[in-house]
């Protein structure tokens, strides 16, 4: 339901929800219609590894992602990259709003993703200034799904396949020397991945997510790190649900509970 005390969104008149996460441990105020923060971004944030301290979160949408990884990692500190105004503005709201506030860890940087740590480009993030960056990049790609007539939606879900090559590249600015990325995205663009990957990153990690053990994946966890050679590696799947529908044991755990894989 909409939130009676959140006002709506003055650029485009949306109004607001107020979401509980991590079986209420995460507030995410978001617009009640369009992009929503769900699962992936809660998948993403556990699949990053336990020892990060400097994560940059790019295309951070309202910030669930990273501020789940705040929230699992207290001593790590979160810079959530987002070029639509509005939504970084929530995403600051988000962060101010948590119990306890992570605030003090938390930074919101409103800023195109390519043209992060470039000499023409904001000053934070810094370049190799990282050791983590997460990426829950807009992955429908428009020659396979229908296109949203409404800017900010389509803005948050769709871009070709072979777009996130630039995102690639200011991960790989932005992460020092063995940092690591970790992103989510649909199985159809693992060709495309690994070549944007190819030469920048190695030690490639694929995890798929079904949504019941008999179902076809239906996203990739992916993990890799800058300036390995090591040939990538398929890891164990993750199925989100038992044959009964219910969720399973370790979708609870990492969706509910906030752990990481």
């Amino acid at each position: 339901m909409t939130h009676p005390d959140v006002p709506a969104l003055v650029d485009e008149g949306e109004a607001l929800t107020d979401d509980a996460l991590l079986g209420g441990r995460l507030r995410l105020l978001q617009p009640a219609r369009g992009h929503r923060a769900g699962h992936d971004a809660l998948l993403l944030a556990a699949s990053a590894p336990a020892d990060a301290h400097r994560a940059v979160d790019l295309g951070s949408g309202v910030g669930a992602a990273g501020l789940a990884l705040a929230i699992r990692l207290p001593a790590a500190t979160v810079t959530l990259v987002e070029i639509d105004r509005a939504t970084a503005e929530l995403a600051r709201r988000n962060a101010d709003r948590q119990q306890p506030d992570l605030s003090g860890r938390v930074r919101v940087v409103t800023e195109d993703v390519t043209r992060l740590a470039r000499p023409s480009g904001p000053a934070e993030p810094a370049a190799r200034a990282a050791d983590l960056v997460l990426m829950n990049p807009p992955f429908n790609d428009p020659a396979r799904h229908r296109v949203s007539p409404r800017a900010r939606r389509a803005l948050a879900h769709s871009v070709a396949d072979g777009a996130i090559e630039p995102w690639l590249r200011a991960a790989e600015r932005l992460l020092e020397a063995g940092g690591r990325l970790a992103l989510i995205h649909r199985p159809e663009a693992l060709e495309t991945l690994l070549a944007g990957l190819s030469g920048r990153f190695g030690a490639v990690t694929i995890r798929p997510v079904h949504p019941r053990a008999e179902a076809p994946a239906i996203r990739l966890l992916i993990g890799a790190v800058k300036g390995r050679r090591t040939p990538p590696a398929f890891l164990p799947g993750l199925v989100l649900a038992g044959p009964d529908g219910r969720p399973s044991a370790e979708a609870e755990r990492l969706l509910r509970q906030g752990e990481g894989i």
